[in-house]
């Protein structure tokens, strides 16, 4: 049985958080997905809202503290914080992603 880590966990959310907007495309949703959609916008909204802003800014606040103290490894630190701003940039990053392939066409 595999363990989580707070790396895997960071790493599963950031899958979810950047599939979430894939759903901007040139087709019409399918009929009966109105439920679906609206689950995962919360899911979205509750990710990316402002509680979860305001707890990543204290997590960073602290992880950063930490470090700096000396009472924990660096790269444990810096896997924290960059697995928030993918979290968070997972739009942006998606968006990216989108027109590089559009072009490549």
């Amino acid at each position: 049985m595999r363990t989580w880590s707070p790396a895997r966990a960071l790493a599963a959310l950031a899958a979810l958080a950047s599939v979430l907007p894939a759903h901007a495309q040139t087709y019409s949703d399918p009929r009966g997905s109105g439920p679906i959609l609206g689950a995962v916008y919360w899911v979205q909204g509750t990710l990316l809202g402002s509680i979860a802003t305001a707890v990543a800014v204290v997590a960073i606040a602290v992880v950063g503290f930490m470090m700096l103290s000396g009472r924990m490894n660096w790269r444990y630190g810096l896997t924290v914080i960059l697995g928030c701003f993918i979290i968070f940039g997972a739009a942006a990053i998606v968006g990216g992603i989108q027109e590089a392939a559009r072009y490549a066409r």
